[in-house]
């Protein structure tokens, strides 16, 4: 299989820029990759996000899993290479630093019902759902080492515990959580932690982040028998789906190779002949499931290969190649 350079290089700004930068290793200030960053911060399909973010954070959170929600806009503006000293980030990210809680994370405005454990009304909080993924955004922008950042990393990885981080909850939200057993590890919680993690060089190497990756591992490894939090990796989860949203397939493997222990990981390598084998006979990727909020991208449909699936298909295999 190999890698369908010349295509990619004729896609979308964010296509061509990632491409320059993660697979051919180009540097940031080369004329080509500069000229494709500019195209992409400058791309009709960025300002629609853009301007939701600009009024952070947006509607009361009713699932995690919403693909529209402002927090899965600012992660996907940090994968194509958004920064934090952009003229357009600057005053979104003003915003996400006004909601940051007193012991570290980062809030969101959810509204639990009280049936559920909350308190029925809107108000300021957090899950381990959100906010590591508010902590990767600021990270991959260039603020992994910020203070306030730090301070909300260091916080959230605390909450680790040996069979990796639980379906937690800021104080605010009450009894709420998740529909599993207390003791079991949150999938989505590990792999989110992980996701933010992969951002901090000390915490690259770190127990926590050992302990979130076996997690993960284990439970492919035993993907038809646990089910923890009702997250499976069944069919569903095997289907490619972009941007990076849930717990599924790609997402998992695209965090996963961050941490270099694991790529010789038999489990892994697993997952990646999975992957792998969904390439067609120029090895590009089509998506096999779609997020209707993202439908007008081009990984927003099932017909035809999408190059930034392919894209981040490739750069997973870049990162097992390098190891």
């Amino acid at each position: 299989m190999n890698l369908p350079l010349d295509w990619l290089l004729e896609g979308d700004p964010w296509v061509v820029y990632r491409t320059r930068v993660d697979l051919l290793g180009e540097p940031q200030q080369a004329d080509a990759v500069v000229a494709a960053r500019q195209a992409m911060l400058d791309h009709p399909l960025m300002q629609p996000l853009l301007a939701d973010l600009a009024g952070w954070p947006g509607i009361a959170i009713a699932s995690h899993k919403s693909a529209g929600q402002n927090f899965h806009k600012l992660t996907f503006l940090a994968d194509v290479g958004f920064r934090a000293d952009d003229t357009a980030m600057q005053p979104i990210l003003t915003r996400v630093f006004e909601y940051q809680a007193d012991d570290g994370p980062f809030q969101l405005s959810m509204n639990v019902p009280t049936h559920f454990g909350g308190s029925g009304e809107e108000q300021r909080a957090w899950a381990l759902c959100d906010a590591p993924l508010v902590v990767y955004a600021l990270g991959k922008m260039g603020l992994g080492e910020d203070a306030r950042v730090r301070k909300s990393r260091l916080a959230l990885t605390g909450l680790v515990r040996e069979n990796g981080w639980p379906c937690a909850v800021s104080p605010e939200l009450g009894d709420f959580r998740g529909p599993g057993r207390k003791q079991d590890p949150c999938p989505f919680a590990n792999l989110g932690m992980l996701k933010a993690l992969s951002q901090s060089p000390e915490a690259l190497d770190s127990p926590a982040s050992r302990i979130g990756c076996e997690t993960l591992l284990n439970l492919w490894q035993n993907s038809w028998e646990q089910h923890p939090y009702i997250f499976y990796m069944g069919n569903d989860f095997r289907k490619l789906k972009a941007p990076f949203i849930w717990y599924d397939l790609l997402h998992v493997l695209d965090v996963l190779s961050h941490f270099p222990w694991v790529r010789q990981d038999n489990r892994f390598l697993d997952m990646l002949h999975v992957l792998a084998s969904k390439a067609d006979a120029e090895g590009r990727f089509t998506p096999e499931s779609v997020w209707t909020a993202w439908k007008d991208w081009e990984f927003g449909q099932k017909k035809t290969p999408s190059r930034w699936m392919t894209f981040l298909a490739w750069r997973i295999l870049h990162r097992v190649e390098e190891n």
